[in-house]
């Protein structure tokens, strides 16, 4: 994978925004499925009530957690699918390794899984020899140029369709400046055909998965999936602790969430539901921790495990709109990555909460109603209480602490910051300042608020 370790979010976002038209055209992609959301959202009146249904499910699930999994686990047993629990990725990932070495499996496909990129998992088993290709459309043309997925529901949204085209021509062999999106869609469905047939083993996520039956439940557009589990002979199933329901019957209210919220579809093409391994297959399902147990104890931030992977806030986020979500450097970008990466990796990810406006829109557009800017502006007191926060920034909070404490230094503070927009404004306006990278820096004014009020106050 590109990697982006030695940048943090705002040099990262830097990067992306200097091609001023992909920055343009990915604004506008996505707040148009943004609207397409709200207008999706307003042709059912009980769009709020399903909402607060699914918040209070939510609610219930992982204030009994424990108690769900084990009903899932016993039911999952009951209907003959294997279960393995993993701490963490490397247990993930090894667990998946034995099981395809088991059955002398070397070529795996794999349906969209941001557990799996979470873990790591295809640079995992490409290291020891199996081959894995992402079925996903907009994964697999990230797998190709090398770089993970951008946004949870669009994996490549920040390409455009002339890029896909020479990425194709590389790797498919398809006529070089082809990039009609009809055309290249059917070498992709003609190669990733031929892999559905040959591969013996098989693995999904899971975006649902209903403790009263022992079933789980995945959604996609592509149906690839499903093509994936019918023709394999060892089938797995990759799942985050939180994904539990406790009820078929609840599962309505998230379907009608979920693709209304991600792409404002009324539901998804397909919602495939596996219970049962066929005859002659293994069918195998690993319980991952990764953090989860965690973040539950956090009683600030556990609301975020209620999180159904729309992608809504993603599409409304001003900042994440403008900046692309491979700035995000983490699987998970945008509002919600911003308040789970902090928890897997507090130092590494503590850049993030910060790469938000706290305008409150992805709290409003949530299906699940998680509080996200409350919770990433409640992420930066506990980054700067734990010493996490930049150099730069913590001693310019102490200066500006410092300056706010006292009436005097603060008009002090004022006058000399007039004094320099006006007669040497240089020391200001320069490349060390972030504002001003992107901004002109206003006129100074001619006297602070304070004293205009002492002059005019009768």
């Amino acid at each position: 994978m590109k990697q982006t370790e030695t940048k943090d979010h705002s040099g990262l976002a830097e990067d992306f925004i200097k091609d001023e038209e992909r920055v343009n055209w990915h604004d506008g992609a996505l707040w148009y499925i943004r609207e397409k959301r709200d207008i999706a959202s307003k042709q059912i009146p009980e769009w709020e009530a399903l909402r607060e249904a699914a918040s209070q499910i939510k609610n219930n699930v992982i204030s009994n957690l424990h108690d769900y999994l084990l009903q899932f686990e016993a039911n999952l047993i009951k209907n003959g699918v294997k279960v393995h629990w993993a701490n963490n990725a490397d247990e993930h990932n090894a667990i998946v390794y034995s099981i395809l070495k088991a059955k002398g499996i070397t070529e795996m496909v794999k349906s969209k899984s941001m557990l799996t990129e979470e873990c790591h998992l295809n640079e995992y088993l490409e290291e020891r020899g199996i081959g894995v290709i992402n079925s996903d459309l907009g994964e697999y043309i990230q797998q190709l140029d090398n770089e993970p997925p951008s946004h949870i529901v669009l994996p490549c949204i920040h390409k455009r369709k002339e890029e896909i085209g020479e990425l194709f021509h590389e790797h498919l062999g398809t006529e070089k400046g082809l990039s009609d999106p009809t055309l290249l869609t059917r070498v992709a469905r003609k190669h990733l055909r031929n892999v559905f047939l040959t591969r013996r083993g098989a693995l999904t996520g899971v975006n649902f998965a209903v403790a009263e039956t022992g079933e789980y439940v995945v959604c996609t557009n592509e149906g690839n999936a499903d093509m994936g589990a019918h023709l394999s002979e060892v089938q797995i199933a990759s799942m985050g602790l939180e994904k539990i329901i406790p009820q078929k019957k609840h599962l309505s209210v998230f379907l009608r969430l979920l693709a209304r919220s991600a792409t404002g579809q009324p539901i998804t093409i397909y919602s495939s539901h596996y219970k049962k391994p066929r005859e002659g297959q293994e069918m195998h399902l690993i319980l991952v921790d990764a953090g989860r147990t965690r973040q539950l104890g956090r009683t600030d931030f556990r609301n975020s495990l209620k999180c159904i992977k729309c992608g809504g806030c993603m599409n409304t986020c001003p900042v994440y709109r403008k900046s692309g979500g491979l700035s995000y450097h983490n699987t998970i970008s945008g509002p919600i990555g911003a308040i789970l990466a902090p928890n897997l990796d507090m130092k590494k990810h503590a850049d993030l909460p910060y790469a938000s406006t706290l305008c409150g829109s992805c709290s409003n557009v949530c299906p699940v109603k998680i509080n996200i800017h409350e919770q990433l502006y409640k992420w930066r007191q506990v980054i700067v209480k734990e010493g996490y926060a930049a150099n730069t920034k913590a001693l310019g909070m102490k200066a500006m602490a410092w300056t706010l404490a006292s009436p005097e230094k603060f008009s002090t503070a004022g006058k000399a910051g007039r004094w320099f927009l006006h007669n040497i404004p240089f020391v200001v306006n320069n490349k060390f300042n972030p504002w001003y990278k992107q901004r002109e820096m206003p006129e100074g004014p001619k006297e602070s608020f304070a004293e205009w009020y002492a002059k005019n106050e009768k």
